[in-house]
């Protein structure tokens, strides 16, 4: 391997000057084949020495990068591009380096090797299901957590295997019928063989790719669980790390990282889940902290998804302050407490999956009040009436499952049609109307914040979770089941329905969330089964592709830093499936790179 070094022209220093570039290094280069074709949109990853933050860009039209860098020391440098083996480059870096690095990739040949580098969403596409209703339970049902055909779930396994890893499954909340258990099993026992698959994907180039780049920061243990990120007005980034009850903060500017630990405060392990099997090793907590918001004296409020509590936690005295949510009657409310949003008063509202509710919580009183969501159909009634019982019951009997013998989606066949389940939720900037989607009931409804009136509209794709509001009032929705981006107008009543784009013709995606980015109105998706994030830009009616620089992502939900910067974390569970084995941070910038400097043609060449 050759190492090329080459000295940046007095213009570009001076273009690094003006335009206030304050990176300590600087690394250039060429990405191409052996042929000598220019390779556009590829990545370019940078680790430190520690392995534990990377840096990536990608390649221009033209095969070109630019990597501005604050990281020094002995580095490695890593091109990559889809059907090509990775080429690492070890570097030293120190606070002046001005380096040109050139790439040239090989293609790969072996079936076996192409395989292994095709993502998830290629190799799931080859399952081939008898039934197309079981399909889509699978798709709804076995998605949500992580990927289905990443390196760990595609591992071929017995029927009988498969079937205790289904019913397992199943213990984190799955809500399929014994046929359709049954189907799912043959399926993958079927389709996850080990074979190699021959799947071609195609990634479409924009010119907005090359001025990415995308920053991650590893943190925790390969048992973490970082469910959500949130900026919080410091800049820092806060992940619920739902598997180990704490609190992660990164400062993006230093890279230190802080833990703080939730105590039990007397809440039994899995809370009020014990009879579910939750025993990946994941859940070893009681409170499971899920998604927070933040008010304006600073205080931040979590839901904690497994105790049924509400957390607040002050970083300025870096103290928790407990809140149990009221059951009510046969223990119904207060179950899985899962997104939450604040409003211009300071309260904050938050939707509780598995009782069918919204709550609002007054941050000056500390009191709750409840909103039952209406019941779909009588399955759904049965649920939110005598679900609570159930999982009272279950719980006796810990991590055995019981639950799944007593709920009517099993010995009424109901399936996941018994559930509403509240999901997402955000705040109208133009009247305070809280909105919210139902996952499983295939709605998305409005509150009055006064009155408590609730109205609900029938979306026309399934799967809504995680929406986001616009500046104008108006709502973008990720439809997770059959892979669309749904654009409502409360005025009208009226959808937009925008097919996401595939990488291959046989492939779905499973768009968990997504975010308005706050200047420039664009939509940031969650595209988690073919790792990547794809940008739609609604005035332009255009998508652009942001592959990942990691194999298996799995992000839940964004944020926008005030630079404009969008980030997340990764938390496909277990997080040891990840390519790099742990939790991370993850931040976009999208024009990182607009004013990339120009290179000397001049150079030296080194062994």
């Amino acid at each position: 391997m050759h190492t090329r070094i080459t000295l940046l022209s007095l213009a570009a220093l001076a273009s690094l000057f003006v335009n206030n570039i304050a990176q300590a290094a600087t690394i250039t280069g060429q990405v191409s084949t052996e042929k000598g074709t220019n390779i556009s949109g590829a990545i370019v990853t940078l680790w430190n020495e520690q392995r534990n933050q990377k840096e990536s860009v990608y390649s221009d039209a033209k095969g070109h990068f630019t990597l501005n860098t604050k990281i020094t020391g002995k580095v490695t440098l890593r091109g990559r591009t889809p059907y090509y083996a990775d080429l690492n480059a070890p570097l030293t870096l120190t606070s002046n380096s001005m380096l040109k690095q050139d790439f040239t990739l090989t293609r790969l040949t072996s079936p076996e090797e192409i395989s292994a580098s095709l993502p998830a969403s290629a190799h799931v596409s080859t399952l081939s299901f008898r039934d197309p209703e079981d399909k889509d339970a699978f798709v709804s049902q076995c998605n949500y957590c992580h990927q289905q055909g990443n390196s760990l779930t595609r591992a071929p396994r017995s029927s009988e295997a498969w079937s205790e890893t289904v019913r397992r499954m199943e213990g984190f909340g799955a809500f399929i019928t014994y046929g359709e258990h049954k189907e799912i099993v043959e399926t993958l026992s079927d389709g996850f063989n080990g074979k190699p698959i021959d799947v071609q994907q195609h990634y479409d180039f924009s010119d907005e790719l090359a001025q990415a780049k995308v920053t991650e920061w590893l943190v925790g243990t390969p048992m973490g669980f970082i469910h959500d990120t949130f900026v919080g007005q410091d800049e820092k980034l806060y992940g619920m790390d739902e598997g180990t009850d704490s609190i992660v903060v990164l400062d993006r500017e230093t890279g230190e990282v802080k833990e703080h630990k939730i105590d039990a405060d007397g809440v039994p392990i899995s809370g009020k889940f014990q009879g579910f099997k939750l025993n990946l090793g994941i859940f070893t907590g009681s409170h499971g902290p899920h998604s927070m918001a933040q008010i304006d004296d600073g205080r931040m409020y979590i839901t904690a998804s497994l105790s049924g509590r509400l957390l607040m936690f002050d970083p300025k005295t870096e103290k928790f302050t407990h809140y149990e949510i009221p059951e009510g009657f046969l223990w119904r409310k207060g179950k899985y407490p899962h997104t939450i949003r604040a409003d211009k008063d300071n309260n904050v509202w938050f939707t509780v999956v598995m009782s069918n509710t919204v709550m609002k919580f007054n941050t000056t009183t500390n009191t709750f009040t409840d909103i039952a969501l209406p019941s779909d159909g009588a399955m759904s009634w049965l649920s939110d009436a005598f679900l609570g019982a159930v999982m009272k019951i279950s719980s006796l009997f810990p991590q055995e499952n019981v639950q799944l013998a007593l709920s009517h989606h099993k010995w009424l066949n109901g399936g996941k049609e018994i559930m509403s389940w509240p999901y997402g939720i955000d705040i109208s900037p133009i009247d305070g109307s809280i909105w919210y989607a139902k996952l499983l009931a295939n709605k998305i409804g409005r509150i009055d914040p006064q009155s408590l009136e609730i109205t609900e509209f029938d979306t026309p794709y399934r799967g809504p979770r995680r929406m986001r509001m616009a500046k104008d009032g108006t709502l973008w929705i990720p439809s997770f089941d059959e892979g669309y981006l749904m654009h409502f107008d409360p005025k009208t009543s009226k959808f937009e329905n925008i097919p996401l784009p595939l990488l291959s013709e046989n492939e779905y995606e499973v768009p968990y969330a997504l975010n308005v980015h706050p200047t420039t109105g664009d939509i940031w998706i969650a595209a988690n089964n073919s790792d990547r994030v794809i940008r739609y830009i609604p005035g332009e009616k255009r998508f652009i592709n942001y592959p990942m620089p990691s194999h298996v992502v799995w992000f839940r939900d964004f944020e926008f830093t005030e630079e404009g910067e969008v980030c997340t974390s990764n938390s496909n569970l277990p997080a040891y499936a990840h390519e790099d084995g742990l939790p991370a941070f993850v931040c976009i910038d999208p024009e990182a790179n607009t004013l990339a400097p120009e290179v000397n043609t001049l150079s030296a060449q080194t062994n």
